[in-house]
């Protein structure tokens, strides 16, 4: 039987001297392969088909194959989770399963005794079957099951209730429920959760890919039993219901840990409550994930690549500000060089960086923490956000005597963050030499690549919307969302980012020293070269990545 390698080789994925680099044994070259498919060498569907040929097992591509529920019937959600095997249909008397490793008896025995079936194993790509997986074995169905029987009992004593969230015991129905409902955004890829108290109902929504989607209703009786429930993993006041509070918890998923940020909201019907999925995968994102055009990249290497000046990124709430900032510190940081981050909170852990969560309570502010880290001897600053002139005059300060400075700012667009510093109290000349780089940005939802479809609008709808010229005789090729079960028939699959990149110049620094208005720094910022947040909307349709209609809803 031919090696993993030798047929990655025979198809012309691999040079053939990666053959005499390996070690003898099928352990070897199955571990040879798998750092290839982890270095980016070849891809999960590659090593798939490779894997199928050497087995001499079919290949499926799950997204397109008719699963069959009553084969999913057959084998536990737990074993499906557990062994990463999915049974998808029957061949005779037999249970086709589809798997990653074919070879792995173990799984085959489980799938066997569970389903009292003999087994046909097929071969699928690891990311297809696990998303398959999490499709077909969501727990809505155990929400909804939890739920009515909660709705049931009809809990009216609140110190039942509150016995319920304390308990400790998985088994307990509150404790399931947030579980459940935690577990459930994680595998959807939201980003964040929203429970929030009608007059007669709880309202459970996910934001998934920037878009909120309504989840769950719960009876209403339950809903102090949930909200103390949450206060107790995040460590919050539970007693305290009349006033905004923060904290932060963490979960295990799939066997790593994800952090969540809590933020409780007293409204009329009772406290709401947003959780904040923070995926520590952003802390090992390289700049060219975030999808600049090169232009703009070229323009943002430049200015972090300075040993002193002021970046600031800016955008509103849910932007992907904090995922720029740590790539770019991801990207600067070195053993040679110290850098010290003031976060509220702190967002994503990083290995060799230095944070500080910001503590009011104790008197350790964004301003109190940044006077103390610049006694540290810092290379490089990150600043969670610039909320006041304090703030603002430190880190400007900062800038200016040899620090690199990284923040975020809440403004429209980047010419906006000139005028806004301006208007906080600093001196015009202090913001225009202390500043060199100013990014805005926005998230756009990215096109499934396996429905989008071209579109067909025509030439004159186009023209108004300054995507293309009136004149062109051949617009260019583009695409909108169709609807497949890889993208739960939205036509979209994950985000990306549109940015506008606006780099401080002579002319602009002058500008601001006049104190002129931000249209007047935009028009000079666009005449020396700056792509619009629209403009690097439309670039980014151009290449397929997004849609019109996408870049018009978080572009003005």
């Amino acid at each position: 039987m031919s090696s993993l390698t030798e047929i990655l080789i025979l198809h012309g994925l691999l040079p053939i001297e990666q053959l005499d680099a390996l070690s003898a044994g099928d352990t070897a070259d199955e571990s040879a392969v798998r750092a290839l498919v982890a270095s980016g060498v070849i891809t999960e569907l590659q090593f798939a088909r490779a894997r199928a040929e050497q087995t001499k097992l079919p290949f499926v591509e799950l997204i397109e194959y008719p699963v069959d529920r009553l084969a999913l019937s057959k084998v536990p959600a737990a074993m499906c989770h557990r062994d990463e095997v999915l049974p998808i249909g029957f061949e005779g008397n037999r249970l086709v399963v589809a798997m990653v490793d074919p070879g792995n008896v173990f799984a085959l025995d489980d799938v066997r005794e569970a389903a009292r079936m003999r087994v046909n194993p097929v071969v699928v790509e690891r990311g297809d079957l696990l998303a398959a997986i999490a499709r077909f074995h969501r727990a809505d169905e155990e929400l909804t099951v939890l739920t009515n029987t909660l709705e049931e009992e009809l809990v009216e004593d609140e110190d039942a209730l509150f016995a319920d969230a304390e308990s400790a015991q998985d088994a307990a129905p509150i404790v399931r429920f947030v579980n459940l409902l935690v577990s459930q955004a994680i595998q959807d890829k939201a980003s964040d959760i929203h429970i929030e108290p009608a007059e007669r109902s709880l309202r459970v929504r996910y934001r998934i890919d920037g878009v909120l989607h309504e989840m769950q209703s719960a009876p209403k009786n339950i809903q102090n039993g949930v909200i103390s429930r949450i206060k107790i993993m995040s460590d919050i006041d539970i007693a305290e219901r009349r006033k905004p509070q923060d904290g932060r918890m963490s979960v295990t998923h799939d066997g790593r840990q994800i952090d969540l940020r809590v933020a409780m909201l007293p409204t009329v019907w009772g406290e709401k409550v947003v959780l904040r999925i923070l995926d520590n995968a952003t802390g090992t994102m390289s700049m060219t994930d975030l999808n600049m055009l090169e232009a703009n990249l070229t323009a943002y290497r430049t200015a972090y690549s300075k040993p002193n000046g002021m970046i600031l990124v800016t955008g509103p709430t849910g932007s992907g500000k904090s995922t720029t900032l740590y790539t770019t510190l991801n990207d600067v940081s070195t053993p040679q060089i110290n850098v010290i981050t003031v976060e509220d909170p702190v967002e994503y852990r990083m290995v060799g960086i230095n944070q500080v969560q910001v503590n009011r309570k104790a008197g350790l502010t964004f301003a109190t923490a940044l006077r103390s880290i610049l006694r540290s001897d810092p290379d490089v600053v990150l600043l969670g956000e610039i909320r006041d002139q304090e703030t603002a005059k430190i880190a400007i300060e900062a800038s200016l005597t040899g620090h690199l400075v990284l923040s975020t700012l809440h403004t429209n667009d980047a010419p906006s963050a000139m005028t806004r510093l301006v208007e906080m109290g600093m001196e015009p000349f202090l913001v225009g030499s202390a500043l060199d780089c100013v990014v805005a940005q926005r998230l756009a939802r990215r096109l499934c690549d396996r429905c989008k479809v071209a579109d067909t609008r025509d030439l004159a709808e186009l023209a108004r919307l300054e995507f293309c010229t009136a004149g062109d005789v051949d617009p260019p090729v583009f695409y909108q969302p169709g609807g497949c079960p890889a993208c739960s028939n939205t036509g979209y699959r994950g985000r990306v980012a549109v940015h506008e990149v606006m780099t401080v110049t002579d002319e602009i620094e002058r500008l601001t020293v006049s104190h002129a208005s931000s249209a007047e720094i935009g028009a000079v910022a666009r005449a020396q070269g700056m792509v619009t947040l629209r403009e690097d909307g439309w670039a980014k349709v151009r290449l397929g990545l997004t849609s019109i209609d996408e870049v018009l809803r978080v572009v003005a």
